[in-house]
């Protein structure tokens, strides 16, 4: 099967240095084919995620890129029905000022961070712009559905390693350049 024919929702995170701290995530929940939708989100998120300013060419080297995938999507009715470090979650509620926002954390987030459901519904709700207190009746006005991801991550070194092996494996007998802006 080719792989690149398939569509999914992906999200490209970027973190970097040993502590592999957040450097940029931007994705969607539109299947997408994968060929172009990591192009598309690759760049995105290394380049315009508000979060952060666009990464340099010096970061290169201390990068780590994943792509996750994203699959059973389930609209669960009790915003507490989803396990801390398998599933993702998305919100969508109603802010201070009437307007429906949206915010998510992909299954690994609430995990890492050591945080309990409640803490991450409460970020995820910051998250997504909401300014007022939170209370457990608001909590129970959210609208959540769950979610999975199937993740790979690769350290630039990595990706570097195998570019040069797979030049090699089609014949081409001298060596890549290190660096190819944007390929």
């Amino acid at each position: 099967m080719n792989v690149t024919c398939l569509a999914h929702p992906l999200f490209v995170t970027w973190k970097i240095g040993r502590d592999k701290r957040l450097r940029g995530c931007i994705g969607t929940f539109s299947a997408m084919n994968l060929h172009s939708g990591l192009r598309e989100y690759t760049l995105t998120s290394a380049l315009k995620d508000s979060r952060f300013p666009p990464m340099t060419r010096d970061e290169l080297p201390r990068l780590f890129c994943s792509v996750s995938l994203l699959t059973n999507f389930e609209d669960v009715c009790d915003y507490m029905d989803w396990e801390v470090g398998v599933h993702g979650i998305r919100i969508e509620f109603i802010n201070e000022k009437g307007s429906k926002r949206t915010a998510t954390y992909l299954p690994e987030v609430a995990k890492e961070q050591g945080w309990d459901h409640i803490q991450t519904i409460d970020s995820l709700l910051r998250k997504g712009g909401y300014k007022a207190p939170i209370t457990n009746e608001f909590r129970k006005t959210i609208k959540l559905t769950r979610y999975r991801s199937e993740k790979m991550t690769m350290s630039y070194t990595e990706y570097l390693a195998h570019r040069q092996h797979h030049h090699f494996q089609n014949g081409i007998g001298h060596p890549l350049p290190p660096y190819n802006h944007y390929s």
